[in-house]
Order: structure tokens, then sequence, then C-alpha cells
């Protein structure tokens, strides 16, 4: 017989012993649970992780350039050190395949050491100094410098679909840490031990690296109490949230209604429309089937930016596409989702769609050999329909599409602005026609104000990561269309901008001192100016 202890959260590097009960890792393929018992804080236990975060910062904000960069290096390394164990964990508890797992496991450890990377340049920090100018007329100018300040200790709740590159080490946690913000991050209780594994992995580099031990805490409890009271904690000053649209919301209104509101950066609900224009059909009709169905259908659908409507044009080409994606999509087996509870969700989100007049099925894929493997199905409706009928832009969460026949480009157009916030919009268009890439100019001009990345002649699904990305979009993609969550840019979410005017050199910040003494590349007088050869 399997014996199993108890685990607690690890609050500023130690084990603590929750209040609130436990819960287990299932294994969503069999929905058995596994491995050990981790226990639940209650409300009043966050109190002491978001106090230690608060302890830590007036340390952790003022690291130089090279120590915080070394301290996201040693996370990534560590990662690495303990890849197999991660990876086998995780599978464990999330049903996906090795190989997507492994990848998942270099993006995060990639990701952190681009962020080391943001950290030594030190550019993120905007300085910009703007010298007296006493003789200037009218007025004399004062001395003027500028630098964007960490904002404090950041909530950060792990995602269910990303146990690894969205998680206690992904995207928020490592762009929080550059930016020189603690971080208190809920672990999504769909994977336990996966998120203790790598928060050990981050509580020994924060030990190694000699930084105050609420550098970092990862603590165990329920969504909807826990993370309540860490959006409602007056230590806790910014929010990075990947999931659901209710959830995102209740965080943002919970926030909102503090004494002193805070930002909550939030990813929770895309569709990701695909418009197909007729060009693409003639020239690729049997690579866009099948790319789509393996868009939609990889990771059974769990990825944010999955297809989720496809815009195919009315006539004989169009009927091609349907019918080589009916195809295609019959051959196609479910594969094992998240949990029973997103299964379930995934289920009766079709069984709405289903109700709603003017939609029709046209094709389903099989069932899986597993428990929660739900056949993928793709449905079909006009355009008039979707622009009346708003419950037909909601979010199906998995292997499901609703295909979208347009009558002509206004047709579309229209249907276009009919469409919420999005994190990405893609076209299809063969480059040598010209009638329709005259069309595609103005659907663009169209999609760029409802969406934050921009596709041609490619799948949404897959998100590199660089200084050029962006992951979020307008609500309800995201809830600040500003920002993203991928990327360098990220950073920009838990910064603020502070001016020092006319300030003795002596209590100047080490970033705006004219020895300029970490190097950076600043803002002098409206000119870049590079740092002087060491």
């Amino acid at each position: 017989m399997t014996t199993t202890t108890t685990q607690g959260s690890l609050i500023g590097g130690r084990s603590v012993t929750g209040t609130a009960g436990t819960v287990r890792g299932v294994d969503p393929r069999t929905n058995q649970a596994i491995g050990d018992e981790f226990s639940l804080l209650g409300p009043a236990q966050v109190e002491e992780a978001t106090e230690l975060a608060h302890e830590a910062f007036a340390t952790y904000r003022s690291t130089d350039p090279e120590t915080r960069g070394a301290f996201l290096e040693s996370i990534a390394e560590r990662l690495e050190s303990v890849g197999a164990q991660v990876v086998e964990t995780a599978q464990r508890e999330t049903g996906l395949p090795e190989g997507r797992l492994s990848g998942e496991l270099a993006r995060t450890a990639n990701q952190l050491r681009l962020f080391a990377t943001v950290a030594r340049a030190g550019d993120y920090l905007g300085a910009r100094i703007e010298p007296a100018l006493p003789d200037r007329k009218p007025l004399p100018r004062p001395d003027l410098r500028q630098v964007k300040l960490p904002l404090g200790p950041v909530a950060v709740f792990g995602a269910s679909n990303f146990p690894l590159a969205f998680s206690v080490a992904g995207g928020d946690t490592a762009s929080a840490l550059a930016a020189g913000c603690p971080v208190v991050f809920k672990a999504h209780n769909a994977h336990p031990a996966t998120s203790r594994i790598v928060g050990q992995v981050i509580a020994d580099a924060v030990a190694s690296a000699g930084l105050p031990p609420g550098t970092f805490s990862l603590i165990y409890g329920s969504g909807s109490t826990v993370g309540q009271r860490l959006a409602a904690d007056p230590r806790i000053k910014a929010v990075g949230f990947t999931g659901s649209r209710s959830a995102g919301v209740s965080l943002m209104e919970t926030a909102a209604a503090r004494p002193v509101p805070i930002p909550v950066y939030a990813e929770m609900s895309s569709i990701n429309p695909v418009y197909v224009l007729p060009s693409a059909i003639r020239e690729n009709a049997g690579a866009l089937a099948q790319g789509f169905v393996g868009s939609l259908n990889g990771s059974a659908g769990q990825l944010c930016t999955a297809p989720g409507l496809l815009w195919v044009p009315e006539g004989p080409e169009g009927d091609r596409l349907i019918d080589l994606v009916i195809e295609e999509l019959t051959r196609t087996c479910g594969l094992p989702m998240l949990t029973e509870g997103i299964c379930r969700s995934r289920i009766n989100g079709e069984h709405h769609i289903v109700d709603v007049e003017g939609v029709e099925l046209i094709a389903r894929g099989q069932e899986g050999d597993t428990e929660n493997a739900p056949a993928p199905a793709v449905y079909r409706t006009t355009a008039e329909n979707f622009r009346h009928r708003p419950e037909l832009s909601a979010e199906v969460f998995g292997a499901f599409c609703l295909i979208i026949r347009y009558a002509s480009e206004d047709d579309l157009l229209q249907a276009v602005g009919a469409t919420e916030g999005q994190l990405t919009a893609t076209l299809h268009v063969d480059p040598e026609d010209v009638q329709d890439i005259r069309f595609a100019q103005d659907l663009v001009t169209a999609v760029q104000f409802t969406a934050g990345r921009v596709l041609f002649n490619a799948w949404p699904t897959g998100v590199d990561v660089g200084d050029a990305m962006v992951h979020g979009g307008p609500f309800p993609a995201t809830s600040d269309g500003r920002s993203t969550s991928v990327g360098t840019l990220a950073i920009d979410r838990f910064l603020r901008p502070v001016v020092f005017q006319s300030t003795p050199e002596t209590l100047l910040p080490q970033s705006l001192l004219d020895s300029n003494p970490w190097h950076l590349v600043r803002r002098v007088n409206g000119e870049y100016v590079l740092p002087a050869t060491q």
C-alpha cells in the first residue's frame, strides 16, 4: 500500500502547514489521486507570506543588475538540474505528453535567462536625465532625472494549462523578480507536486544568493478564499493571473475595491478568430485544413491561443475547405484534458452552443481512450447570426471551434466589429492575389484594434518569447490591453516612473548618478547615451 505524506506551503523558504484542509494531484487520464497531500492555508495564514514579502522588498528592490541577473540564471540552472523529475511529475498530474512538457521546461528556463539579460542591461529602467538649465528663458529648468521603480510585492496565480511556463517559475514570476518585486505565488491545485518541486528550486536560489527569505513564497489554498485574500492584502501591490474570465474579473473587482486600488494583469478569455480569404483556399486548401485541425486539437485545445472561430467564405471554395476539415477532423481523437472539471466545462460549453438558433454541428472527431478526453467538434453558423448573438463569442476552452460563413467583404468587416478583444487574430491570404491583398489591408486595419497579435498565413498556437512578442489584448482577452504577459515588455507591468527634481547626488538612486555605475544606456537631453567603456 502506497503511503502519502502531507507537505506545506513554502513561506520564505520554510514549510508551513495549512489549516484549511488538503489537496492531492489527480491523474486526469484515470481520475485517480496521486502523490502526497498538500495542506491548504487559511486566509489568515496568507499574511505571513505577504508580510515577509513586504519586509524583503526594501532590500530586494535595491539589488544591482548583476546580482538580480545572476539570481534569475541560478533559478534556470537549478530548474534544469531537476528537469527529469519535474517533467515526470507534471506528466502524471496533467496528462500532457513528455515532449510537450520537456519543451515547456526549456521555455521556462529560457524565459528566466531572458529576464536575467533584461535585468543586467537595465534599459527597462527607462532612465532619462535632463540637466538643469539655470539660464533658460523665460524660466530656468531644474535638474530632472526619471527612472522606473518596482511597485512592490506581486501576487502571481498559476495557470492550469501551463504547469511550467505560466506557473511557479513562469513569465509572471520571472518578470516580477527581474523588476525588483518579491513574489507570493499561489500554486494551482491541479499540479501541486510539480509546483512544490519548482518552488523549492526558487527558494534554494533565494537562499544561495543571500537574498531576504520573503523574496519568494509558494502557497497552497482555495482560489476563492486565499486568492481573494491576496488581492485584498495591502502589502500586495500588483497581481498577475492567467485563468478564467469569471475568476479574473473577481480579482479585478477585489483589487479595485481596496482603499488603495492596485493593478491586476489578468489573461482571461480569447477565441482567436482566423479569417480565411478565398485566395488562400485556392492555393492551399489541404494544408489549411490540416493546419487548422492540428492547431485546434493540440494539447486538447487547452491553449489560450487555440482557434475558436474560423471565418470561411461562402461558395465553392469555402465548401471545399470545410469538406477537407470534416475529413481531417473525423480522423482525430480527443486528448485528455487537464482536469475533470475542465473537461466538464468544455462539454457544457458545447451544449450551450448547440442550443443557439442557427448553429449546426458539421464534424466531430473521436473520443479519446482515457478519461476526460472528449471528441473535438466543429460547428457552423452565418456571419449575420454571429453578429446578432453575442453568446456565440463565449470561449469554449478545449478542442471546439465555430466556423462562420461570410457572404462578402463587407459582411466580414461588419462581423469583426462584433468580436470581443482577443489575444490573436489571423489572416490567411495568397500574397500574390491583388484583390485579396487589398481587402486584407482593410481587414488588418480593423483587427489590429481587437487583438494583441496579428498573424499571416500561420496558426496562432505557439508563442515565441522575446523582445517583440505581445501576449495580451483588449478586454476580455486581458484586463489591460496595454500590457503583455510574454516577452521582455512584460516587466513594465510591475514598474512605475518617478522623477527626482534638483536632488543632491548623494540622494539619487544608482541608476541616475552622473558616474553611471550600473553602465546603463540612458536618454540624456533627448538623446540616447551609451555607457563609457569599462
